[in-house]
């Protein structure tokens, strides 16, 4: 698990956000072990009971599951689960801002769209 915390957001979501971030990218597979409460601790010099609460929001979530003695694994599906999340609180918070500033601007939705496919074309989408 790589990644910095800082001072911006709770730690335990920014956990969180790095095990999703693993999910997605395939770091961590399906039905596959994420690390413990423990490494997290030790490798974030963090509190345990606080990297149990970044993991424990994913099972709330249904993203990951317990084995029993074992450890926390990768729920089936839960790449396509949080891509869906993700891309959902995408439209409606990214792209409705966009909308909303085009419109201000005086940007029609054909002007608007030719600048987000430059955008995307320069950025290799």
């Amino acid at each position: 698990m790589n990644g910095i915390l800082n001072d911006q957001h709770l730690i335990y979501r920014q956990i969180a956000k790095m095990l999703e971030d693993g999910i997605l990218s395939g770091e961590y597979a399906e039905d596959e072990q994420v690390p413990s409460t423990n490494e997290l601790a030790r490798v974030f010099r963090i509190n345990p009971a606080t990297a149990a609460k970044g993991i424990n929001r994913l099972v709330d979530d249904g993203l990951l599951y317990k084995k029993r003695g074992i450890g926390m694994f990768v729920m089936p599906g839960a790449a396509a689960a949080l891509r869906k999340r993700r891309q959902e609180v995408f439209a409606r918070e990214k792209i409705t801002a966009l909308v909303e500033e085009a419109k201000s601007l005086g940007i029609s939705a054909d002007e608007l769209l030719r600048l987000v496919e430059a955008q995307a074309k320069e950025e290799s989408l």
